[in-house]
């Protein structure tokens, strides 16, 4: 998909015959009084953080208002979307050190995946906190935000109120480490693949018990090409695209994309009264990796933060670790210039990258139905895209 004025045209367009034909759907801004964000590192605001421990510096180095609570040198997509809704960037739930959750909660947390794991953390590569958890954890916080409220005090005000639930934002991001953390479990890109329908059903399902517990609003990412991370590269050499980028490993992204576009056209169908939009991160990223120099970046295929190999990476070397060179103990760090890089620790985006993604995908010239961000909890279930 290019970037050019026709996607976006259409966008409006489609808006405004939409609103002819259905004038309840009037052209405004949806008021979102809260988020709720759902999936693993590449929205994980604290959680991973809060429970093991943080990343080491130069994490953070290049937004520096914030401690290092992010797997990247800045900001991540879910907090330039929280930005462009008037709302402070949202606090992890795990993280219950001064949170004000009046405004939403965030529980994405590195390493996560959608089905439940096999190898957890400390001891394995996937986090405890997969999306059954997370939304175990939503519900909770639900039901306990509520009686808080009723208690009174302090507290209460950093509660959100019953009502906003059906009104708020549902965004996920998550899907990237049932593919990546199979991969290095030792699984071909075959049996991986062979998985990814019942990945993809499990996510469905817990899209719909968020819908029964009052969502109606979901904004919900595919997954970035995988074979253009630097750690897939380094440790998985195949046959590559024009980009550099490993093919197979791609393909197998797209996979899971399209098998999770399907599950969200069921769930317009079932559920016509909200709002599901597919948002194509796929596409917007892997223009980072064809033409990167069209937008102001370079290097898309190396880690900005890292050592050893061509692409900047090694699985022993990561950013922030102390490793020994030529006898002297040094520290992981960043390159020069993060801001015109894409990737910035072999596995996750830049700051830069990333609010190069949300000012894409915000437009909603890569949605399905292509309704902006700010429009989205309009509902054209009807309509076939």
């Amino acid at each position: 998909m290019e970037f050019s004025g026709t996607n976006l045209s259409f966008c409006f367009l489609f808006i405004a015959f939409a609103t002819i034909l259905n004038p309840i759907f009037a052209l405004k801004s949806c008021e979102f009084p809260a988020i709720f964000n759902f999936g693993d590192s590449n929205s994980d605001t604290g959680a991973m953080p809060a429970a093991f421990l943080p990343p080491n510096p130069p994490y953070g180095k290049t937004y520096v208002q914030m401690t290092p609570e992010r797997y990247s040198d800045g900001r991540l997509i879910i907090d330039f979307t929280a930005q462009s809704l008037n709302h402070p960037y949202l606090s992890a739930y795990l993280n219950s050190m001064g949170t004000n959750f009046s405004h939403g909660a965030n529980f994405a947390a590195g390493g996560s995946t959608i089905r439940i794991p096999t190898s957890i953390i400390p001891h394995g590569i996937s986090s405890p906190f997969s999306l059954d958890v997370q939304l175990l954890q939503f519900l909770q916080f639900k039901l306990k935000s509520q009686l808080i409220r009723k208690q009174g005090g302090v507290f209460a005000t950093l509660m959100p109120k019953e009502e906003i639930f059906p009104k708020a934002l549902y965004t996920f991001d998550i899907g990237q480490n049932d593919i990546g953390n199979a991969l290095l479990s030792s699984l071909t890109i075959e049996e991986v693949n062979a998985s990814v329908p019942d990945v993809v059903n499990r996510f469905s399902e817990n899209i719909q018990s968020i819908y029964n517990l009052g969502g109606r609003t979901f904004w919900i990412h595919n997954t970035g090409p995988i074979g253009c991370l630097p750690y897939i590269l380094a440790n998985f050499p195949s046959e590559k695209d024009d980009a550099g980028c490993a093919k197979p490993y791609n393909e197998l992204a797209q996979y899971f994309n399209a098998k999770l576009n399907e599950s969200i056209v069921h769930l317009r169908k079932n559920y016509p009264w909200a709002a599901f939009i597919y948002v194509d991160v796929y596409s917007v990223k892997y223009s980072l990796y064809t033409t990167p120099i069209k937008y102001g970046f370079e290097l898309p295929l190396m880690a900005c933060c890292g050592y050893g190999g061509m692409y900047n990476y090694s699985n022993n070397a990561g950013c922030g670790a102390k490793i020994v060179v030529n006898g002297s103990e040094v520290v992981v760090g960043s390159c020069d210039r993060p801001w015109v890089r894409v990737n910035w620790d072999g596995i996750h985006y830049t700051e830069a990258a990333n609010k190069f993604v949300f000012d894409q995908i915000s437009s909603g010239a890569f949605s399905q139905p292509p309704v902006p961000l700010s429009m989205s909890c309009m509902r054209f279930n009807n309509i076939a895209f």
